[in-house]
């Protein structure tokens, strides 16, 4: 019993000893482990190329610059391809850069689509075949590497351009932080190149004309004037784009383009014998007769809203009851579901092409697959892109190239507030409350560099941004009139994509050409 006794008091004393301290106060969090910084690589290759029957020799650049934050730490490794013309003079010879929008894109599309020195045979509407490997990739005889130097990047998190460092996703998901990054990139390039004294262009397409539009004014504000800046597929006013209670403008935006779309795929009786003349007839009634009709909202007498409901059923080649059913006010998944009188989809980006429909039944479409133009180039843009940067410009990665990144679209910061707002009614946020909108932006850069010239080039059969809804936004830029003379329109038949019609693509390079020449020589 004693021994007993005596291990008792000896485990309780143990007991007591090891009981816990108070315990201090916690520690500070760790810092966030920092991703490897790579080093600056780059792939150097030589080819030539055969533009309007004269061999142009020409060098590829594939490779990453880094970009630094304010302490000059690095935050982001972004890839590009560069072409430039062999023995050029670097003082007079225009240097462009291109990419692509999203937010969450990289810049395949626009170099491989129909503007760089190779292209990708896209497939036509309807044939199944070549959007099934091997695909073709071949000389881009229309290239506008004709005219200028392209470079080609990818925004961070999309190609092979990604977050190292100190870097952060929100430094760059988001309008002002994306457009900052391109800034520093081209600070960063034009001077390790040389380039200062170049002509210079920006070239978007899709979200990159958004980009365009305070890029350009961020550049500017640095002293980096542009000689141009060329839109592909624009949208600057989201507004004029997203339907939303209250919100008429994007239903008079649509119209037009849904003119267009009923004239490509023959829905309309009769049909009109041009259709350039039809769109512009469409935007006369769109803006005056249809803008009237919806302002008056419940207002309208019923037998106007009769008479109107079949005006558009007259446009469109959809039936005055589904008009009446929309309350004149048609969706554009509605329209895209309707317009062929059968259970196929049209597409999005190019309404040219069609889809079957997965889920016909639904009341909106369902998301069973990736849309009709999607569908036609992904396979091939991916495919294409890979094996081209690995087999001809000789660009080693272990990460695989990324065309789009929903998680970047996801984060994405649209908060924005535009400069010229001075002026407004007070009410609100004056950021997104109504909708993004980078107009302003545009315009400032357009004042503080008034050489500034502005292409504007859309396709008629484009749903995801409406050639009227840019019509509308540029003309209510308020630029002067001295400034407004800097614009120059083109409208081609096509969709979002304007390179993916074999037939337009030689116009359209051709018109890019020339915007180029005439605007590297204006001074």
């Amino acid at each position: 019993m004693k021994h007993l006794l005596l291990l008792v008091g000896i485990l309780c004393a143990s007991s007591a000893l090891a009981a816990p301290p108070t315990p201090p106060s916690s520690p500070p969090p760790a810092k966030p482990a920092t991703t490897a910084v790579p080093a600056e690589t780059t792939a150097v290759t030589r080819h030539s190329v055969t533009i309007d029957g004269a061999t142009l020799r020409y060098t590829a650049t594939a490779g990453t610059l880094l970009l630094y934050d304010a302490k000059h730490q690095p935050t982001a490794s972004v890839f590009y391809i560069a072409y430039t013309q062999d023995g050029a003079h670097s003082d007079t010879r225009p240097v462009t850069f291109a990419y692509n929008g999203g937010p969450g894109f990289a810049s395949a599309l626009v170099d491989l689509g129909g503007f760089g020195p190779m292209r990708i045979v896209w497939p036509a509407p309807g044939d199944v075949r070549t959007t099934q490997p091997p695909y073709k990739l071949v000389p881009n005889q229309f290239s506008i590497l004709k005219s200028t130097d392209l470079v080609f990047i990818d925004a961070v998190g999309t190609g092979y351009s990604r977050i190292v460092g100190e870097g952060k996703p929100k430094d760059f998901y988001g309008v002002s932080e994306d457009a900052a990054a391109f800034a520093q990139f081209i600070q960063r390039y034009i001077t390790l190149n040389h380039r200062w004294n170049s002509p210079k262009f920006l070239l978007g397409e899709s979200y990159g004309t958004t980009r365009n539009a305070v890029l350009a004014d961020d550049l500017v504000n640095k002293g980096i004037y542009l000689n141009g800046v060329i839109m592909c597929s624009t949208v600057l006013d989201f507004l004029s784009i997203n339907s939303a209670p209250g919100n008429d403008l994007p239903y008079i935006s649509y119209l037009p383009s849904y003119a267009a779309i009923a004239w490509y795929h023959h829905r309309l009786n009769p049909m009109p014998p041009e259709l350039a003349a039809y769109v512009k007839q469409v935007e006369q009634f769109a803006a005056g007769p249809y803008a009237n009709a919806l302002f008056q909202g419940t207002a309208l007498p019923a037998a106007d809203k009769q008479q109107m409901a079949a005006q558009l059923a007259q446009y469109t080649g959809l039936s005055q009851a589904l008009w009446l059913k929309a309350d004149l006010r048609m969706p554009l998944p509605v329209f895209r579901r309707n317009v062929m009188g059968n259970d196929t989809m049209t597409g999005r980006y190019d309404e040219r092409y069609t889809t079957f429909e997965l889920q016909p039944l639904l009341p909106q479409p369902g998301r069973g697959n990736l849309g009709a133009t999607t569908s036609a180039y992904s396979g091939a843009l991916t495919a294409t892109m890979n094996r081209y940067v690995a087999q001809m410009l000789h660009y080693r990665s272990d990460r695989p190239y990324v065309q789009s990144s929903f998680a970047v679209f996801r984060a994405w910061n649209w908060s924005y507030t535009p400069p010229l707002g001075e002026l407004g009614m007070g009410v609100g946020n004056r950021t997104t409350c109504c909708g993004t909108n980078v107009a302003p932006a545009l315009a400032r850069a357009m004042s503080n560099d008034p050489g500034m010239q502005l292409m504007m080039n859309n396709g008629y059969y484009d749903t995801a941004t409406p050639f009227f809804a840019t019509e509308y936004t540029l003309n209510h830029m308020k630029l002067p009139a001295a400034i407004q003379k800097n614009v120059h329109w083109h409208f081609y038949p096509v969709g979002h994509m304007l390179y993916f019609n074999p037939k337009v693509l030689p116009r359209v390079d051709h018109d890019i050409d020339a915007f180029i020449e005439n605007a590297s020589t204006s001074s």
